[in-house]
């Protein structure tokens, strides 16, 4: 009897995407679950990743099941059978590009008709998404969202085996799934999803309605995961979640804090723990004090601002003013006089003043930021902000922009230059491209050196003196 296909048309709903309720946070075992295997046998596939950390943890699980599957990477694009975009809605620009990809895949799927052409991560959970592929982008033939990467299988069985065009998007709060396979980009640095989902509802920000509720992983899953990685001689690992000061906030059944996360996994024999991305709001002081242990925690924090003016935090819905967030700075300083700060900004945010915006500029120098990402703000349909009265010029945000980064640039030479003729450690990541006798890697600081050195190197944690300091690196001298 042929196999019963069902036909998969669930389309996103942000005003599901909105709800959040009280209830325990699912847990699926995907080892329990798939039971599709084999059928990728002599396919290749390739993927193109979009965006955030996230979404790079994101493809590592997709390689992992589609080699599970016995398919095989691509060494180009043109030659896979199977395209997947996995895709950033934090600003328009990025979507642009994705659209801009589909386009230039068009010529792809008419050479080879046999071919999947999949879109799936943050873009698909909006509305707008989903029915402008449905209805300008008919060579798509997979759509799937950012909660159900572990159907994969049963959705690449129907397309391949039924011909039928998959669009499923889950608009819902989110579930954990433990134990999907995972093929990493690196031997020596990797990612460890602690927590998934948003809930600030930051009003310019589309994340809680791609990304689903807060939801905590159980601290004994991640210690598990580490310590194989452990096992496998990682050197580093990157705690990972929207907003990881807020882990464990959501437990029912027991009391345990980021703070005591970073404190157990201080104990484990792996060299660097790194964590992005903070809220400034869930950032506590015994947080601070537990990275003042030093150890395997490293003088790094990524702490976005997004503004230096309270009514503008306000309206951003950001939960903290800026004299907390610079209390909680001072903290840092006092407790890791080490510490190198990071933060996000955005400019030209709907009603920002010129009083406001030399506010966030007093913040920055006030701060010390040693680097920033910063941004035009970007509307995004479905957040409140989209619909905040805009008169500002495009014209005049950019030249914020141009000023901010003026003052930001200065911010990461001065931290370039704190480390000149300082032995700094260094995890090796690579070589150059245009000169195999030099190599490069990033300090505990999360600076970039290049040194000479040998390929032998490269994994392995050095010590080097830098002996020029560089605005966006530094170079050094190995220390025999």
């Amino acid at each position: 009897m042929a196999k019963d296909y069902t036909k998969y048309f669930v389309k996103p709903s942000i005003k599901d995407a909105r709800k959040r309720k009280s209830t325990d946070t699912a847990t699926i075992d995907f080892n329990e679950y798939f039971t599709i295997k084999g059928f990728g046998k002599g396919k290749t596939y390739k993927i193109e990743t979009f965006g955030c950390q996230g979404n790079e943890a994101d493809t590592e699980k997709i390689r992992g099941i589609l080699e599970a599957l016995d398919f095989t990477e691509s060494e180009k694009l043109e030659h896979a059978d199977l395209i997947l975009l996995n895709t950033c809605a934090i600003r328009e620009n990025a979507e642009n590009r994705v659209f801009g990809e589909l386009g230039r895949l068009k010529k792809y799927k008419r050479n080879n008709p046999e071919l999947i052409l999949g879109v799936c991560g943050c873009m698909p959970q909006e509305e707008k998404v989903v029915d402008h592929i449905l209805k300008k982008i008919p060579h798509v033939d997979l759509v799937f969202g950012t909660h159900n990467i572990y159907k994969l299988p049963e959705y690449l069985e129907t397309v391949i085996l039924s011909k039928e065009r998959v669009i499923e998007v889950f608009s819902e709060e989110g579930s954990i799934i433990e134990n999907m396979p995972k093929i990493r980009e690196s031997t020596r640095k990797a990612w460890v999803s602690i927590m998934y989902g948003c809930d600030e509802f930051c009003t310019y920000c589309i994340v809680p309605y791609t990304r689903g509720k807060e939801r905590s992983r159980d601290k004994d899953h991640i210690i598990h995961e580490i310590k194989e990685l452990i096992k496998l001689g990682y050197k580093e690992v990157t705690l990972l979640g929207q907003n990881v000061n807020s882990y464990g906030r959501d437990f029912t059944d027991k009391k345990y804090t980021f703070s005591n996360l970073l404190e157990e996994l201080n104990t484990l024999e792996i060299e660097r723990i790194r964590f992005t991305t903070s809220h400034p709001k869930d950032f506590d002081l015994e947080t601070v004090k537990v990275l003042a242990k030093k150890g395997n925690l490293m003088p790094y924090i990524h702490l976005p601002v997004q503004s230096g003016s309270n009514e503008v935090l306000k309206k951003m819905n950001r939960k903290y003013t800026k004299e907390d967030y610079l209390e909680l700075v001072a903290n840092i300083y006092k407790y890791i006089p080490n510490a190198s700060l990071t933060t996000d900004i955005i400019v030209g945010f709907p009603g920002e003043t010129d009083e406001q915006f030399e506010e966030t500029l007093d913040l920055v120098r006030k701060c010390r930021f040693e680097g920033a990402y910063t941004f035009v703000f970007s509307a995004r349909e479905g957040t409140p902000a989209a619909k905040f009265e805009d008169n500002m010029s495009l014209d005049e945000k950019k030249q914020r922009l141009y000023k901010l980064n003026k003052i930001v640039n200065d911010g990461y030479q001065v931290g370039t230059n704190r480390f000149e003729g300082k032995i700094v450690k260094v995890l090796v990541d690579g070589v150059s491209k245009n000169n195999d006798s030099i190599i490069a890697g990033y300090t505990e600081n999360n600076k970039l050196v290049n040194f000479k050195g040998d390929k032998s190197l490269i994994g392995t944690i050095v010590e080097v003196e830098v002996t020029e300091a560089k605005t966006w690196h530094m170079i050094g001298k190995l220390v025999e």
